[in-house]
């Protein structure tokens, strides 16, 4: 019996130190576990705070640029940041959010404080960082588009006013020199009256070229306010135009007082010639007008706006059988000027006295209509075809989106009816949950087929979409909330899993405080105060207060559904205590206050064991206070 007994004594003791050796290696391998995820959260987060602070102050740059080309390269920068450069970012800030609750979660079930990540480096600090660099991205984008279009209406207008320009500058070639003549102080009394219905037409013909005159300044004005960064040189061209239009009106003036000064009564007038002076001016005035807007430059973004070119050009090829008509009647006016004076045997100079428009201008520039015509027509047609096309492509992705956006927003929905419903056990909820994700990730072809579309419409600076109200911004946002939200979804049941298994909660009891929770949108401490009392918890505020501080760490004023779990296990099961492994120490050590490095190395793996020793304070005999 002494010897049975002695046996006893030995192999109980031996169980106890087994028991004690595993329990410390277990707290120990959770510790270390623990410090991996947070030096790799820290490494992560600062990472991904560092790219968002390189790239905010690119996205905030506005500085513009001179010509449409420049532009365009940015926005084709830009357009490389969204495909290449940002989507790694958002799966490492999303797989950042998955590591810090794995590593909450892993710290509550050891009875371990919240992690604090270091100051700047919060899940929040991150958020607010993401935040920011998707509202600069939005400015910059739309900066990119408004200054492209200021730049497509800038080089409209400068063309505009360079054409109109020159058309000026070329009629007033000349007109200060004729109207300096003197010729009129050595004229016959023929001569003078001949000048004086020269000068008349014109004056018809100055009053007629105002109306250019006042477009050219309107067109310079609206350069400089569109800040063009030529404008030095349209200014100071629009100044010459203006100064000169000033003098040929004072010159006008002068001319006309000096010419009545010696005028007298004329005995006889060519009014065929006066007659064809009034009636060309005008005639060619509308044909440099048409062949200005023949040639003008347009831009339109809709087929409505080319069809209404369309419209306008047909309706002004409609009255050119009328100025055919008008044509000839003043060039009839000119031959019958010279039959007349061929029959009354009169002398004629070569040119019209009243004009310089001749019948070979009038019917030069005629002919030049007749050629601009069809090349305005083939003009037409083309920006024709290419609206079309644009049109084609507008539906072609609306027709797309109009499908994947809906289909995201339903399996939004989808995902949280399932977080709320939770049938089955949790391994079962797992499993859906991961077979809805391989779902989702194989629906992303048709995410992709979108960016192609959307890429072909940015490529053809189509800039709106009446067909859809979905944007590919509106797509993207929702696709990265569909995949962080079933990611965040599985997460909160693994996290369920591992606190299930480590506490022993039955799946009866998991469903029951689910749907305990459930019964709440979302549970303030009013909600939780009110569901401690209903489970028959006396509390005082002290009491609740420090319970609210183990299950909300970060004071947010709401407590989450693994925060529940948590603190409804820890009432019902048991955990390792610090306590606990003040008494494993102890049976390790043999009963005593302290323990030595050798029982340590002893007792426990070596890896725990050096662990467990660099991280005790030892005295200069080797022992350790078991505290």
């Amino acid at each position: 019996m002494t010897y049975v007994s002695s046996f006893y004594h030995a192999f109980s003791g031996a169980q106890k130190a087994e028991t004690a050796a595993n329990r410390i290696c277990k707290v120990l391998a959770v510790n270390q576990e623990n410090e991996h995820l947070m030096e790799d959260y820290e490494r992560l987060a600062s990472d991904l705070l560092e790219w968002i602070r390189r790239t905010i102050p690119w996205l905030e740059d506005r500085v513009p640029q001179k010509t449409i080309q420049e532009m365009q390269q940015k926005l084709e920068d830009f357009r490389d940041y969204r495909r290449v450069h940002k989507p790694p970012k958002v799966q490492e800030k999303c797989q950042l959010e998955i590591n810090f609750n794995t590593l909450q979660t892993k710290l509550r079930l050891s009875n371990r404080p919240a992690f604090m990540p270091s100051e700047g480096r919060m899940v929040s600090d991150i958020n607010n960082g993401w935040q920011h660099l998707e509202q600069a991205e939005k400015g910059y984008e739309e900066w990119l588009l408004n200054e492209i279009r200021r730049l497509e209406r800038l080089d409209h207008l400068a063309e505009k006013f360079r054409q109109k320009a020159s058309i000026h500058e070329a009629w007033t070639d000349g007109k200060e020199a004729m109207l300096r003549q003197r010729d009129y102080e050595t004229a016959t009394l023929a001569d003078i009256r001949a000048l004086i219905r020269k000068h008349e037409a014109f004056e018809s013909d100055l009053a007629a070229h105002q109306d250019r005159v006042e477009q050219i300044a309107a067109i310079a004005q609206e350069l400089n306010e569109l800040d063009y960064y030529d404008s030095h040189n349209v200014n100071t061209r629009c100044q010459k135009i203006c100064d000169q239009w000033d003098a040929l009106g004072s010159l006008t003036h002068s001319r006309r007082e000096a010419l009545e000064k010696t005028e007298k009564q004329l005995e006889t007038i060519d009014q065929l010639h006066l007659e064809y002076a009034k009636q060309a001016a005008p005639f060619n005035n509308w044909m440099e007008s048409a062949m200005e807007d023949l040639q003008d430059m347009f831009i339109v973004h809709t087929i409505e706006e080319i069809e209404g070119l369309i419209s306008a050009h047909d309706q002004f090829k409609s009255t050119l059988p009328d100025a055919d008509r008008e044509r000839e009647a003043i060039l009839a006016i000119h031959k019958e000027a010279q039959r007349i004076a061929e029959s009354n045997h009169i002398k004629l100079s070569g040119s019209n006295p009243y004009t310089t428009v001749t019948p070979q201008i009038i019917n030069s520039k005629w002919e030049k209509v007749q050629q601009l015509v069809p090349k305005r027509d083939h003009a037409l047609l083309e920006e024709q075809s290419k609206q079309q096309s644009n049109e084609h492509l507008r539906r072609q992705f609306a027709s797309q989106a109009n499908v994947v956006g809906p289909w995201i927003q339903t399996k939004m929905e989808e995902i949280g009816r399932i977080s709320i419903e939770m049938h089955g056990t949790l391994e079962d909820q797992l499993s859906h949950l991961k077979q809805y994700e391989r779902s989702i990730v194989d629906y992303k072809p048709n995410l992709d087929l979108l960016e192609q579309q959307h890429q072909l419409i940015q490529e053809a600076l189509i800039f709106d979409n009446k067909h859809t109200n979905y944007t590919m911004e509106h797509i993207r946002v929702g696709w990265e909330q569909l995949l962080t939200t079933i990611a965040r979804t599985i997460n909160e049941v693994e996290n369920q899993i591992l606190t299930r298994d480590a506490k022993g909660i039955s799946q009866e009891q998991m469903q029951e405080f689910r749907a305990s929770f459930n019964h709440f949108d979302s549970m303030d401490s009013d909600d939780f105060r009110a569901l401690l009392i209903s489970t028959g918890y006396s509390l005082g505020d002290a009491e609740f207060n420090r319970i609210m501080s183990v299950v909300d760490p970060n004071h947010s004023g709401l407590v989450t559904f693994q925060a529940f779990i948590d603190f409804m296990s820890r009432e019902t099961t048991d955990t390792d205590t610090a306590d606990q492994v003040i008494a494993s120490f102890k049976v390790l050590a043999g009963d005593k206050n302290y323990i030595t490095a050798e029982e340590l190395r002893r007792e426990l793996p070596p890896d725990q064991a050096e662990y467990c020793i660099a991280r005790m304070s030892f005295s200069t005999a080797c022992t350790a206070r078991a505290t």
